[in-house]
């Protein structure tokens, strides 16, 4: 299946290619036609005074423009569709990388990476070679924002399976979504990212107050010039009353310059972009869509009157453009002065702001979850063999899974494992060899149930998995900077968890060697007295562990405890792992022998 899936990527590819090299063809024509209309028009041009026709001389120099005006519109719409399938090859070879490298050219979401929460660092959710960097496709930043929540906190059920259901149908739907991602691709850029956040800085802003004659004034502005005109075809002296508004039109402008500036530069370069983003939303409102989920983001991009937000949003993109002509030092005065351009444009602004500024938030809301959706379905088309998992409503914990790897393992060096805890409460010790599996297998268990509780399909054959908090306690970290020892460290993050518990939150810990700061018969007894405690409050975990009398807490509570291990074989000095977790506790280690491959004599016979 995978085999079908990078063929198609490979196919879209090629296409991509052949359409590149067509349009660039053609921008090449229409920029030699633009030269020699130019030069041929301008010849016509001249040789027309010879006929001493005003007329035609006119009527070639309008010609002229035109023609020339149509070659550019022409050529910049070839130029757009050529960028177009630029970007489109892009992401399928990103995809192509991802596959076959673990490449992705996308955010790898490490600024919303954290040590303090509760599983992100320990999981690898955030951060370089993490399964952010595995599953983003988001090119904005509130993309990434919204796929990074969904990972660092689970969903609600319901909220889960309507995921599970767009995922899905998104999945179904591959060349739509990578045309969608090929189409906001330029957003995955710290330019376009700045543009925007100043736009939605500016509709957070309070409205102005503006007085009633000033929108009718500029409103009507032009009308009082083509009055005047007329007026002065009928009587000359007229044309002095031309400096009447021009004067205004000054007084108008310098007084706003403030305000006008301030907003400039917020989103003065923002209407190229914001078109772009009006094709995304485009291309969501015309899809037919099925899941409840697609439906009401659709349904969300329409106003109040029902017109298409991707309207509205090129309308707002029009009045950011026309703002801009303000810096062109030709046509610029002459509006300003003629029109009262800047404050013309700025009261249509606000005018905009007033009828649909709420709408703006709420299409770059639709965006964000539109885009961490279409990531999630990557995953379900380019590992089409991973489960969604079965989301159970059991009264105690279930996390079972049946071949469940770790997914940022190649699938070459993936081993699968199979793992029971159906709707039951208990604490699972697992003890093992160096090197043998343990730590991983914590992590595969935590990252899946993170995946399954943002909607996502899990490295698993099948899994089922209640709704509840992950909590991990692995990588820990002293701090010189805050004083921190790697003992106090793992004090602070076992109190975190005990303060969860005491809670009575539904929460599923891994533990990976608990206090590995202090010696061993202080490891021992805390450890085993932390175990205790978590029994009392009803917690339910796994705890993994090189200290074979941890495993012995199994006798003293049977219904609670469980053992499991991870072991070695061992042929001659060669150490063979075959990584699977069997029932029991392990009764072979490797400390010894590793120790002896770098050249430390061990002394059998002396007591531990």
């Amino acid at each position: 299946m995978k085999e079908k899936v990078m063929s198609f990527y490979e196919g879209m590819i090629r296409t991509s290619d052949e359409e590149i090299a067509r349009y660039t063809r053609l921008v090449n024509q229409y920029s030699l036609l633009r030269l020699v209309t130019l030069l041929g028009g301008g010849f016509v041009f001249w040789q027309t005074f010879g006929f001493e026709k005003i007329w035609l001389t006119e009527l070639v120099f309008f010609a002229v423009v035109v023609l020339f005006v149509w070659m550019v519109s022409r050529q910049s719409k070839f130029e757009k569709i050529k960028q177009f399938f630029i970007a489109l090859k892009k992401v399928n070879e990103n995809e192509t990388d991802s596959i076959q490298a673990g490449k992705n050219i996308y955010s790898d979401g490490s600024e919303f990476a954290g040590d303090e929460h509760p599983y992100a660092s320990d999981l690898d959710i955030l951060g370089k070679a993490s399964l952010f960097n595995l599953i983003n496709r988001c090119s904005t930043f509130s993309g990434c924002s919204r796929l990074a929540e969904w990972l660092l906190s689970a969903a609600p059920n319901e909220e889960i399976l309507r995921r599970q259901q767009a995922v899905k149908e998104i999945a179904g739907k591959i060349d739509w979504k990578m045309k969608f991602q090929a189409t906001l691709l330029f957003a995955n850029s710290d330019s376009a990212k700045n543009e925007i956040s100043g736009l939605l800085r500016y509709f957070q802003t309070a409205l102005v107050s503006r007085k009633k004659w000033l929108a009718l004034y500029v409103r009507y502005l032009p009308l009082i010039h083509l009055c005047l005109v007329l007026g002065s075809v009928l009587y000359t002296p007229v044309l002095i009353a031309f400096f009447i508004p021009v004067l205004i039109n000054a007084f108008l402008v310098l007084s706003h310059l403030k305000e006008i500036n301030r907003t400039d530069m917020l989103i003065g370069k923002a209407g190229g972009t914001l078109s772009k983003y009006a094709e995304g939303f485009k291309m969501i409102e015309e899809e037919a869509w099925v899941s409840p989920f697609c439906t009401r983001l659709q349904d969300d991009l329409k106003t109040d009157a029902r017109v298409k937000l991707s309207a509205e949003v090129r309308r707002l993109s029009v009045l950011l453009n026309r703002l801009s002509y303000r810096l062109n030092m030709f046509i610029g005065p002459i509006f300003s002065l003629l029109l009262a351009w800047d404050v013309r444009q700025l009261v249509a602004l606000e005018r905009w702001k007033t009828d649909n500024a709420g709408l703006v938030m709420k299409a770059f809301d639709v965006l964000a979850s539109m885009e961490a959706l279409l990531s999630i379905s990557g995953v379900h088309i380019n590992y089409p063999e991973w489960a969604f998992p079965e989301i159970r409503n059991d009264e105690h914990y279930t996390l079972a899974a049946k071949s469940i790897g770790h997914p940022l393992i190649n699938e070459q060096s993936r081993v699968t494992n199979d793992f029971g805890l159906e709707n039951q409460n208990k604490i699972d010790i697992i003890t093992g060899s160096n090197m043998a599996g343990k730590s991983t297998f914590l992590r595969t268990l935590g990252i899946n149930a993170v995946m399954a509780l943002a909607g996502a399909p899990v490295c698993a054959q099948e899994m089922q998995i209640t709704n509840m908090k992950i909590f991990t306690y692995m990588r820990i970290k002293d701090s010189l900077n805050e004083s921190i020892s790697t003992f106090r460290a793992e004090l602070n993050r076992l109190q975190m968890l005990l303060n969860a518990t005491e809670r009575k939150e539904k929460l599923y810990f891994l533990i990976d060697e608990m206090l590995r700061g202090t010696n061993s018969a202080d490891k021992y007894r805390g450890s085993k007295a932390i175990i205790e405690k978590l029994i009392s409050e009803g917690a339910v975990g796994i705890v993994a562990t090189h200290d074979l009398l941890i495993s012995e807490l199994e006798v003293k509570y049977p219904d609670y405890i469980r053992n499991f291990y991870f072991d070695i074989h061992l042929n001659g000095t060669e150490m063979l792992f075959d990584y699977k977790i069997k029932h029991g506790a392990c009764k072979t280690f490797n400390a010894s022998l590793l120790l002896k491959q770098l050249g430390v004599e061990i002394d059998e016979a002396s007591e531990p």
